[in-house]
């Protein structure tokens, strides 16, 4: 009878173990139970895992030994697991909720994302996806923070105000996840009142089982009372989890007890048995078909729950049946557990591969650090090129977590310095753009002060000039760039915006002139010289005058200019004039005409020629002069022959040319 007693005590998968003589007296059984372990018998003997050495002297452990310390590896996960998510079972949604790759999302999504999880998901089945969230917000706007800051300073050098950066997308951050956390706490909160309650209810539960093993109660009372604390613990809902496993055995330990105090008729309990084991035998069936199951994550899920219902929804079998059938169910986990392994190293090898691709962007960043280049438009390319192996970082993917926050703290250390760098030519170029910006607060005072100006044919060429000095003068601060443009621009639009409506009312004028000079053009025309010489040159000379007091003519109408001297050409052609008086009079109508419509560059490039006239003029009277010397010198000097009287003839000219041009210069001076 001991002995059926004792195969009562010990639970088919081997949960419970006990000697025959602990069994003798419930006072020590019931206190025994305190210290029952949570591990199946068989495993009981298995070799601690942390042994890594080995003296001589012990023996290494066998075959069969390192299998079951296997087993004892996956259902210690299980247990665990199970444990977790029996204090909260909201714990079970996490699954539901696939794990995203955080890493690879912008700051704009990944607030999009905590709001969604936050919105719509329960505080635990959410948890691990929000801390990654987190995790992966505050790395990227850490970075976004430190780059703004190290642009601030670039521009700033001399600052002493503290950096200050708002961001409303951190703050909206902010406020959802300290939405969760208030959730959390709330959560917590009630989660702790809950389980205090369930476990006192529970031990009380364990507590009444104690009292049923009692003799002189009615057997039917007593059955009855039994059944009862069972629904109620059925239904006592989630303990601590620290407290789960301990607490389970202790109820199942005092559970079997009654069966064997209790003496039940054996008929009775060998169908309890066989009722047991067919539900065993279906669960081993179903996990049979697990193993095969493609999707491995959510096969493990469905064994974890398989092993709590095996552990707390069923009975124990018969000795006979215990070894087997938890043998079954045993090597079956480990095969779901080798399974799961092998998709954890394939997703570690994929790490790997993340991990070196990351390894050759940090490396790539590092290489750009050192390019030196002095060109605002290179020093864009580089950034180009930067932005683009940073997006490809966040894109490559995870890395494994024993290495992710090395990796991270190399690639911010590659990407600082190469802004460090970066910043380095800025600062150089600094001191350039604000010698531009004082330049340019010249020019612009500058055209402040002739916008008002009404000196039109002074003020002109140089608003014209202040405008080309202003395209020839590099960059200047950024944030001065648009106000002082503005500044010249209005400046200098207001001054033209007077010339234009100042050139509008002239042309009215210039129109009339027209007009005028095209009828006076036919009078010239028919006008007959008289043959007096004085008389005629003096209304040749009138004619001349009253062209001029007609005034100016528009742009486009001045060809009139060029039909009025071929008529003066012809008269002066008719009349009996030196050609030195000729030329000199058409020379003074021409730059009086120049002159009247302001074409300095024209009176210019005349004044040049002139001068470079009279240079040529000299220089071959002396040429000519040098040559007169040589031949007086000679033994015949006293008899000029035809070739020394064909020089001075030339030397004559030359020196009547000299003086035509000489006139001519004085004239343009005076004139200007």
């Amino acid at each position: 009878m001991l002995e059926e007693k004792n195969d009562n005590l010990q639970e088919a998968d081997g949960n419970l173990t006990t000697d025959s003589t602990e069994s003798t007296q419930a006072d020590s059984t019931i206190t025994e139970a305190s210290s029952v372990t949570e591990t199946p018998e068989s495993e009981n003997t298995a070799p601690a895992e942390d042994n890594t050495t080995v003296s001589t002297e012990e023996e290494l452990p066998t075959t069969a030994e390192l299998i079951e310390n296997k087993n004892q590896k996956a259902l210690s996960s299980i247990d665990d697991s199970n444990a977790e998510e029996g204090e909260d079972e909201t714990l079970k949604e996490r699954h539901e909720i696939p794990m995203q790759d955080y890493d690879s999302l912008s700051l704009e999504a990944l607030v999009d994302a905590l709001d969604a999880l936050v919105s719509t998901g329960k505080v635990m089945s959410i948890k691990e996806h929000v801390a990654e969230i987190k995790k992966a917000f505050l790395a990227k706007y850490n970075y976004f923070i430190e780059e703004k800051k190290e642009e601030y300073n670039t521009e700033n050098p001399d600052t002493t105000e503290e950096f200050q950066y708002h961001s409303p997308l951190k703050t909206k951050f902010d406020q959802i996840y300290s939405h969760f956390r208030d959730n959390k706490n709330a959560h917590f909160k009630s989660l702790q009142t809950n389980l205090k309650t369930n476990l006192e209810n529970r031990l009380a539960i364990v507590e009444e089982l104690k009292e049923l093993i009692n003799p002189q109660e009615n057997i039917k009372d007593t059955l009855k009372h039994f059944n009862d604390l069972r629904e109620r613990w059925k239904n006592a809902g989630p303990i601590p989890k620290d407290k789960y496993n301990h607490v389970w055995n202790n109820y199942h330990f005092h559970v079997e007890n009654f069966y064997d105090y209790l003496h039940l008729d054996r008929e009775a309990r060998d169908l309890d048995f066989k009722h047991n084991l067919e539900q065993k035998q279906k669960i081993v069936a179903r996990v049979e078909e697990l193993v095969n199951e493609a999707d491995v994550n959510k096969a493990f899920r469905e064994l974890q729950d398989l092993h709590r219902i095996w552990k707390e929804d069923i009975g124990p079998v018969s000795r006979e049946n215990r070894d087997l059938i938890w043998n079954q169910f045993s090597d079956l986990t480990k095969q779901m557990h080798d399974k799961r392994e092998v998709l954890f190293e394939k997703l570690r090898g994929t790490e790997l591969e993340n991990l070196e691709k990351k390894k050759v962007i940090i490396a790539d960043i590092e290489v750009l650090a050192t390019v030196k280049v002095n060109a605002h438009s290179q020093w864009l390319q580089q950034i180009e090129k930067v932005e683009a192996l940073r997006s490809a970082f966040f894109s490559a993917g995870k890395v494994p977590s024993d290495v992710n926050e090395e990796t991270w703290a190399a690639f911010k250390s590659a990407v600082r310095n190469f802004n460090s760098f970066k910043n380095s030519f800025y600062k150089e170029i600094k001191k350039e753009q604000n010698e531009n910006l004082s330049k340019k607060n010249a020019l612009v005072a500058k055209a402040q002060e002739l916008q008002e100006s009404t000196d039109f044919a002074v003020t002109t060429p140089i608003m014209k000039r202040i405008q080309d000095e202003w395209k020839q003068i590099g960059h200047v601060p950024r944030k001065y760039s648009d106000k002082i443009w503005k500044e010249f621009k209005d400046a200098c639009n207001k001054y033209f915006d007077k010339l234009k409506e100042h050139k509008d009312e002239d042309s009215a004028e210039e129109m009339a002139a027209f007009d005028s000079k095209k009828l006076y053009l036919d009078t010239l025309r028919a006008y007959e010289l008289t043959g007096d010489h004085k008389t005629d040159l003096d209304a040749i000379k009138l004619h001349i005058e009253t062209w001029k007091n007609f005034g100016k003519v528009p742009f486009s109408r001045r060809h009139i200019e060029g039909k009025f001297n071929k008529i003066l050409d012809a008269l002066f052609d008719k009349l009996s004039l030196s050609k030195k008086d000729t030329d000199m009079i058409r020379f003074a109508n021409r730059m009086d005409n120049l002159s009247e419509n302001n074409d300095s560059r024209k009176l210019e490039n005349e004044k040049i020629f002139i001068m470079r006239k009279i240079e040529e003029v000299r220089n071959e009277i002396n040429q000519l002069e040098n040559n007169i010397q040589f031949f007086t010198n000679t033994r015949n000097a006293k008899k000029e022959n035809s070739i020394v009287l064909e020089v001075r003839k030339n030397i004559a000219i030359h020196k009547e040319s000299m003086d035509t041009w000489k006139e001519k210069l004085k004239q343009l001076r005076d004139l200007k």
